[in-house]
């Protein structure tokens, strides 16, 4: 009987789990759709430009996204600093952390910016096409300044998630899809009596939208009586080096980790610029319908990080067990039915994107097809890597993950890649079927590593 009561009662803490992390997770997984939304938004929108202009501007966001992304890892170090801190009933330590996020946004977006505005002489510098570098630069002239509020942003979201509030971030975020969707129909085509910008437009309408979801979360946050005692701004220019570098030392890590894998699609695009403009298209398109299915694991794996570092924080080995293993089942069972929608219907996604009955689209949509198909195989690899690499940095575990990231991505993805698509000469589909290989070494080795956490002491509690 007891062994019975006893089965029961672990049964009662993973559907008890599934349920917080599911109440937890849905409004992020809703935010990070809406978040993609944007660049979904500006990607369909400069389809409507041309696939010149599609291309461009597509290859500029990639390039400038590979610098976003390590930036949003690095101050996604207060995720787990928080929820740990929340775990132990530290609320200096919260406040701390929060503040010096802030301040690293700052100093890494300050560094960043005048590299991204650059961005037409390194894309010369790469062996883009002359027309492909300037349009790319219209674009990056003022959608550089977009890393501010946007990092930013990823702190407010990190600290009112670690407070298990999370549809302020979903409201925000589509706010922020609105306000894209009416500034780039406005900016880039001339409507509402406004200047034509074409991608200059669609650069404008990216920061306002960024600067308006962050200030609407900072607002909100500082507008609860709940949080009063936080006094988040207060004394907001008092240097705090140690929570400074404290960040910086557990976010680096993450970041390379992230810019690992959001490199091996960058240099992707890039050799796929070697190849083609409608190669080079239909990779933004595929690229694009992918990241739109991968926004819900990623969604899923913020909540997990805080699960995860919550238990962490309150010593509890079982708990961590739990939170991960139930969080990377349902981002990997989510994954299993968006395989299956890819294969069977790729046409269906690719035509959002280009009208397949223009004689100027049809081998750009012929090809979105074939890599939608691909990507369909690796959307199992990618949720399970991205939902692994979440449970562990709730154990603020972040050096081993990013250098099995970098192996997998660049010494495995990108030169198998480039090995098939170019020396085998099966150009495109080579170079997806390197990114998948690369994925789902990651994935393998990120979830042996989870799977062995107690026997490599990252949560022994003695």
């Amino acid at each position: 009987m007891a062994q019975v009561q006893n089965a029961q009662g672990v049964g009662n803490m993973w559907l008890d789990e599934a349920r917080v992390t599911f109440k937890l997770a849905w409004p992020l997984v809703l935010a990070q759709l809406a978040q993609i939304g944007l660049s979904t938004s500006d990607v369909i929108m400069m389809g409507w430009l041309g696939p010149e202009f599609l291309g461009a501007g597509a290859l500029a966001h990639s390039f400038m996204f590979f610098f976003l992304i390590f930036g949003m890892g690095l101050v996604t170090a207060v995720a787990p600093m928080m929820a740990k801190a929340i775990g132990e009933e530290d609320e200096v330590s919260v406040r701390r952390t929060v503040r010096q996020g802030f301040w690293v946004c700052i100093a890494f977006s300050t560094i960043v910016i005048p590299f991204m505005l650059q961005i037409d002489h390194i894309f010369l510098l790469l062996g883009q096409e002359p027309d492909i570098a300037v349009l790319a630069e219209t674009y990056a002239r003022v959608g550089a300044f977009q890393f501010y509020p946007f990092l930013l942003f990823a702190v407010m979201r990190s600290f009112l998630a670690a407070h298990n509030i999370t549809m302020i971030v979903l409201l925000a975020t589509l706010v922020g899809i609105v306000l894209n969707i009416i500034g780039n129909y406005g900016l880039m085509f001339g409507n509402f009596g406004l200047p034509r910008l074409e991608l200059l437009g669609a650069g404008i309408s990216t920061v306002i939208v960024h600067s308006a979801t962050f200030l609407f979360a900072l607002f909100y946050a500082l507008a609860l009586k709940r949080f009063k005692d936080y006094n988040l701004l207060q004394r907001f220019w008092k240097p705090d080096w140690q929570r400074f570098f404290d960040v910086i030392r557990v976010g680096v890590p993450i970041g390379f980790m992230l810019m690992a894998e959001v490199g091996m699609f960058s240099v992707a695009a890039f050799m796929m610029g070697w190849l083609s403009k409608p190669e080079l298209a239909a990779h933004a398109i595929a690229l694009q319908i992918t990241a739109i299915s991968f926004m819900v694991p990623l969604g899923i794996s913020q909540a997990t990080t805080v699960r995860v570092g919550i238990c962490h924080g309150r010593r509890s080995p079982i708990g961590v067990m739990v939170a991960g293993w139930t969080n990377i089942a349902m981002g990997v069972g989510f994954m299993v039915f968006t395989c299956m929608l890819y294969i069977l219907f790729p046409g269906f996604f690719v035509q959002f994107f280009l009208n397949p009955a223009d004689p100027e689209n049809v081998a750009a949509f012929n090809f979105a097809v074939t890599y939608i198909m691909i990507a369909g195989v690796f959307q199992l690899v990618d949720g399970g890597q991205v939902m692994a690499a979440a449970s562990l940095r709730g154990l603020s575990d972040t050096k081993v993950p990013m250098a099995i990231a970098l192996f997998g991505y660049w010494v495995v993805g990108i030169p198998v890649g480039y090995l098939l698509g170019f020396v085998f000469e099966w150009r495109g589909i080579g170079v997806w079927a390197g990114m998948a290989l690369g994925l789902a070494v990651v994935a393998v080795l990120l979830t042996i590593r989870f799977a062995q956490r107690e026997k490599l002491g990252l949560v022994h509690y003695g």
